[in-house]
């Protein structure tokens, strides 16, 4: 908890966040993605450069359960950034080689699980199963990028008939449809996987069963998925019950998973929605601008948010 005071301010009432974030300016955009025709982007993260593949077609189809995913938006570069960056206290303080992390409607662009996959002992990251094939293609397609630092955590290779193994190339626009045909036979990253989850439908207990020890996570991560008032109860409750792991877990070491939510502000209602939801379970503080930095702090339409769940609520 002193870790958390240290680099936010808890959050007491609803109505009085609200109101106090959104009395910033917000610049006015489209919805936040980056260039939903783009085939391709190219995003920078420290000093690795991705090449992310899109779904225009999927994002506009009629698709019933949502097709925000489909698509790279803008706040997902920015929150990697931040999260990865080597002074982040967060980093420092939560994330280790040891440490598991999860993330929550990951969509396609695996760019948080690049970022911190190499950082820690283990990532999950979850969505519906309609963005698993572009995860698992944007994934392999930039993996030899983002673990080409030798003091990272984690494997990345090809392999070739003889079974030995070298350097992958960093991916290119001109790569990107090639890549595309690359099997995970042939490239793997030995501690990042996906899983399906729906936040209406899935029962996240069985998330346990995807962390070697059984011991809940360190960390869970969620970026812009709240954008609708509907979505705020489930969102909550999953967030809940996967710090739940952590708490029911005989061996825990006293640290409960902290959950790092950031969001684009767009509607009051639908923020103030998620914001009541989450404070039945959690404590709640939002990051102090001198932490985020110039690209997400307050006036940017940007908001973080870090949760811990109450200790009546851990049982």
């Amino acid at each position: 908890m002193d870790t958390l005071s240290s680099i936010a301010e808890e959050i007491h009432d609803p109505d009085e966040e609200s109101f106090f974030i959104f009395s910033s300016p917000i610049p006015t955009s489209n919805l936040g993605f980056i260039d939903s025709h783009a085939p391709f982007l190219d995003i920078s993260i420290h000093d690795n450069d991705y090449s992310i593949i899109q779904s225009q077609g999927l994002l506009s189809s009629k698709r019933e359960g949502g097709t925000t995913g489909a698509v790279l938006w803008k706040i997902t570069p920015l929150l990697s950034t931040w999260l990865s960056s080597a002074s982040n206290p967060l980093r420092t303080n939560f994330l280790s080689p040891s440490s598991a992390v999860v993330e929550l409607g990951c969509g396609i662009s695996s760019l948080l699980a690049l970022s911190l996959g190499p950082l820690v002992g283990k990532y999950i990251a979850t969505d519906q199963e309609y963005v698993k094939r572009l995860f698992r293609e944007n994934l392999l397609g930039n993996l030899s990028t983002a673990y080409k630092n030798p003091n990272k955590k984690g494997k990345a290779q090809r392999k070739g008939k003889t079974g030995s193994s070298s350097p992958s190339p960093s991916p290119s626009p001109s790569r990107a449809a090639a890549r595309a045909t690359e099997s995970s036979s042939e490239i793997k990253a030995e501690n990042i996987a996906f899983t399906q989850l729906d936040w209406e439908l899935n029962d996240a207990l069985a998330l346990n069963e995807c962390v070697d020890d059984r011991n809940g996570f360190d960390m869970l991560v969620s970026c812009d998925c709240i954008y609708n008032e509907a979505l705020a109860a489930p969102f909550v409750r999953t967030c809940a019950d996967i710090c739940r792991l952590r708490s029911r877990s005989a061996e825990r070491e006293g640290r409960p998973t902290v959950c790092v939510i950031a969001q684009q502000l767009r509607m009051p209602d639908v923020f103030e929605t998620w914001l009541r939801e989450a404070m039945k379970e959690f404590r709640v503080w939002r990051v102090f601008d001198e932490v985020l930095g110039d690209d997400l702090k307050l006036g940017t339409g940007y908001v973080v948010h870090l949760l811990m769940l109450k200790e009546e609520s851990m049982r």
